[in-house]
């Protein structure tokens, strides 16, 4: 189920919602990844950052900086952050927030801790705490107090742009 798999994710569930009431509500649902979420086109860019009113969390990768934003004002950042590395790049796209788990630890990497974690990329991609002097596995990794601040903020179906 991914990088980082847990028993019951909001795939699962759309999956069967689609099959429930239709392939066609599913594009109106806003339910996916990268490919499936709305781009936000149409909402004004955020002030000072690379992503539209339309996310609440943006992250710049090339700058290696992350924000929270609410009604289309940052409310966070910019912070440091740590994308992933050579052959495992952070993704980019639009996406929504998965799942979260305050105490999460890998299946993939020895059981790493992965502290204050916020899942919302395919393949186990999330925000964490962790090293910002090293490149990750693809997560994008903050401070102590930055990840608990995403963690608090970012709800369930919350929309990231990762640029």
């Amino acid at each position: 189920m991914g990088k980082h798999s847990k028993a019951r994710r909001p795939r699962v569930r759309a999956a069967v919602t689609a099959g429930l009431v239709g392939v066609g509500t599913l594009g109106s649902m806003g339910v996916g990844h990268a490919q499936g979420v709305p781009a936000g086109a149409e909402a004004p860019m955020v002030e000072g950052t690379p992503c539209t009113a339309a996310a609440r969390a943006c992250v710049d990768v090339d700058a290696k900086k992350a924000w929270l934003i609410d009604d289309g004002q940052v409310v966070r950042g910019p912070v440091r952050m740590s994308p992933g590395g050579p052959g495992h790049e952070t993704p980019r796209g639009n996406f929504r927030v998965e799942w979260k788990n305050k105490n999460h630890r890998s299946a993939e990497f020895n059981n790493a801790p992965m502290p204050f974690a916020v899942f919302f990329a395919e393949g186990g991609i999330a925000f964490h705490e962790g090293n910002l002097s090293t490149p990750s596995a693809g997560c994008v990794r903050l401070g102590t107090e930055d990840a608990g601040a995403f963690y608090d903020f970012l709800q369930i179906d919350d929309r990231v742009q990762v640029r």
